[in-house]
């Protein structure tokens, strides 16, 4: 099970210049040795992580663009043509297929989730959006609806790039009771205990044993699960950086000028991985590849 290797063909690619180019640097690589080889897969590795964060480059690029050059008295509000332009990203992608309708379904439902999830957190004064904007409910631009969108759009994107395959993975409906109680969680811990460190010992004990196997090129590499969702709330954490030094929101350390968002964020960021996940099994789980091992179901 852990030498999996795919019956697909070696290159990223199978036709058009991405299969070329492909091609090219494996014929510059295999005479140099291991290093070489070893350099090539990195590149292909990246180039493919690179595409799977397609929407949200996009939408932090927005972010900074408009914080550099948006004109301070334009009849259009900022957050009003945030909203606007993702929206429109959102379509394009669709039109050139550069994105599914399933990854479209769940950048919708997170879509959903995470602005309720915003207009609570607003309402009960956990950071702010300092901007005047007509397209919001209560205190919530409709454009950080996308921003959490773009996390459920790369986890997809990846899952079908890197053909994600499983070991051990637990049943579907136990990630779903857990992904779940995190959410209720962000509710409910204004009122009564957090109970956030329960809810990490649940993610522990949970995917503790699961390994994720992905492929590069021709052989599925794996690493622990857990250990992926960790690295992607990390980067995460440094988008959140960069969202609140372009001024997309604040939190009340940063109202008088822009500080490093505290690491104790990526607690936040893992449990909200989790809910991403879940919500992107739920569709993944219904095509094959079938996971290794123990199943998503």
């Amino acid at each position: 099970m852990d030498s999996l290797v795919s019956a697909a063909p070696a290159s990223v690619s199978t036709s058009g210049g991405l299969g070329r180019l492909d091609a090219w640097a494996q014929g510059w690589a295999a005479p140099r040795g291991r290093w070489a080889l070893v350099l090539h897969e990195f590149v292909c590795f990246g180039l493919k992580q690179a595409w799977a964060c397609l929407f949200g480059a996009c939408m932090l690029a927005l972010l900074l663009l408009t914080w550099a050059c948006y004109p301070s008295g334009a009849w259009l509000a900022r957050y009003d043509f945030l909203v606007l332009a993702a929206f429109a990203l959102q379509c394009l992608l669709l039109a050139l297929r550069l994105e599914t309708r399933e990854e479209a379904m769940v950048i919708l439902l997170f879509h959903l989730t995470g602005t309720a999830m915003e207009v609570f957190k607003t309402a009960m004064g956990s950071w702010e959006y300092p901007e005047p904007s007509v397209l919001r409910i209560g205190g919530v631009p409709l454009f950080t609806g996308f921003m959490y969108a773009a996390v459920g759009s790369y986890i997809a994107r990846a899952w079908r790039l890197f053909e994600f395959r499983f070991v051990r993975h637990p049943p579907f409906a136990a990630t779903a009771w857990l992904a779940l109680a995190i959410y209720v969680n962000f509710f409910t811990h204004h009122f009564v205990a957090d109970a956030r460190w329960l809810l990490f010992a649940a993610v522990a004990v949970l995917f503790g044993r699961s390994w994720v196997h992905f492929r590069v090129r021709r052989e599925h590499r794996r690493m622990p699960l857990l250990l992926g969702f960790v690295l992607v709330a990390s980067f995460i954490w440094l988008a959140e950086n960069v969202g609140t030094f372009a001024a997309a929101w604040r939190y009340p350390a940063q109202r008088d000028g822009w500080s490093v968002v505290p690491l104790s964020k990526l607690g936040s960021w893992l449990l909200l991985m989790i809910i991403s996940y879940v919500m992107v099994s739920a569709v993944a789980r219904r095509k094959a590849p079938l996971p290794l091992g123990e199943g998503l179901g």
